[in-house]
């Protein structure tokens, strides 16, 4: 069953609030861990930490709400480390960034056409897609339910639960629900 509005200004606003939703998640997570914990490599997710995965989360957001039109955004060469990777207050710093940034676009912003920049195979090969503003959040909030997917088995590994339907696509949650009907 679709629900959707009539109005696609409301739409648009609409991407925004579910995807401010997950950043929100992102910092609430954060403080469930120690800054030990952040950094701590996994043993049930190799090479990862919480604090690699909430820094690839908010570099796709970062791409998403602040590349210009003019240029594509190009999820696939963004810069890699940095202090949010490595400091909880950095990355509650930036999600406070990203989440007031994301504030101040506005429906012409969010409707505006942008180029996306796409890496097609290992071999670098791109290609480049029509978009919008909106459907670009709308995709870094996709791609951070998956990694909350992951930061939820990492947080098992550290000895807490994550609350109920984080990192759960909200697909599932629709599904779910109408089952348990």
């Amino acid at each position: 069953m679709s629900q959707s509005s009539s109005n696609p200004c409301a739409d648009l606003r609409a991407v925004c609030l579910a995807a401010d939703a997950i950043l929100e998640q992102c910092a609430e997570y954060i403080d469930r861990v120690d800054d030990d914990q952040y950094v701590q490599p996994s043993k049930v997710v190799p090479g990862g930490t919480v604090g690699k995965h909430i820094r690839h989360t908010l570099d796709h957001f970062r791409c998403a709400i602040t590349t210009s039109c003019d240029e594509a955004i190009d999820y696939d060469h963004r810069r890699r480390g940095g202090s949010v990777e490595d400091n909880r207050d950095a990355a509650k710093g930036e999600i406070a960034t990203l989440r007031s940034l994301m504030g101040e676009l506005s429906v012409d912003d969010l409707g505006e056409t942008v180029t996306t920049r796409v890496m097609l195979c290992g071999d670098g090969q791109t290609a480049d897609l029509s978009s919008t503003r909106a459907r670009e959040i709308f995709f870094a909030m996709h791609h951070a339910i998956h990694h909350n997917a992951i930061l939820k088995a990492i947080g098992l590994e550290l000895g807490f639960e994550c609350p109920e339907g984080f990192g759960t696509a909200p697909s599932t949650i629709n599904f779910e629900q109408a089952e348990a009907k």
